[in-house]
């Protein structure tokens, strides 16, 4: 796969920076209105591009129902970043919720992947988020379940990130 399109059913690698930005973006393409993201550090390339953010922005805005749950495992130091998702998330603060994970969810195994799931079966796992490297689908029930499964246990536990409310002046 040189970052093309991913198939209409079951998983695929995804290998390198490119690819993952691909499958990234088809992923968010494929969201109707909801998106869940964990993700342990919130860096510059990931979420920050235009066309990533036109879609996180079009889920957004599709109405009554559109929800983007964000657990991060640092929401100060992406505040500190000034990433665009953070001022996109202030904006629109009744769709965007962003909590951290509590301390028994920053075991290492679950604080070093990423993943994004969204409400059509959809998914990019990468078991290290640091190195571009796992799997992706836009329609895959069985790989995505244990991932949603997973994101909700620690979604339960999660504190809102507080810090990353927009101030109400």
């Amino acid at each position: 796969m040189n970052a093309a399109a991913l198939p209409e059913t079951g998983a695929v690698a995804v290998d390198g920076g490119e690819q993952v930005a691909s499958a990234r973006l088809q992923v968010l393409a494929a969201v109707r209105y909801k998106l869940a993201i964990h993700l342990p550090v919130l860096t510059a390339d990931v979420l920050g591009e235009a066309a990533e953010l036109g879609e996180l922005r079009r889920i957004a805005t599709t109405g009554r129902g559109a929800e983007i749950r964000l657990l991060l495992g640092d929401p100060l130091a992406a505040l500190r970043m000034g990433h665009r998702l953070i001022d996109l998330a202030q904006r629109l603060p009744s769709v965007f919720q962003i909590r951290a994970p509590a301390e028994e969810d920053t075991a290492e195994s679950i604080d070093t992947s990423a993943w994004l799931l969204n409400d059509t079966q959809g998914y990019l796992f990468l078991p290290d988020a640091a190195r571009p490297l796992g799997r992706a689908a836009l329609h895959d029930g069985p790989g995505q379940a244990p991932l949603l499964l997973q994101f909700e246990q620690i979604w339960q536990r999660a504190v809102p990130a507080t810090q990353l409310q927009p101030l109400g002046l």
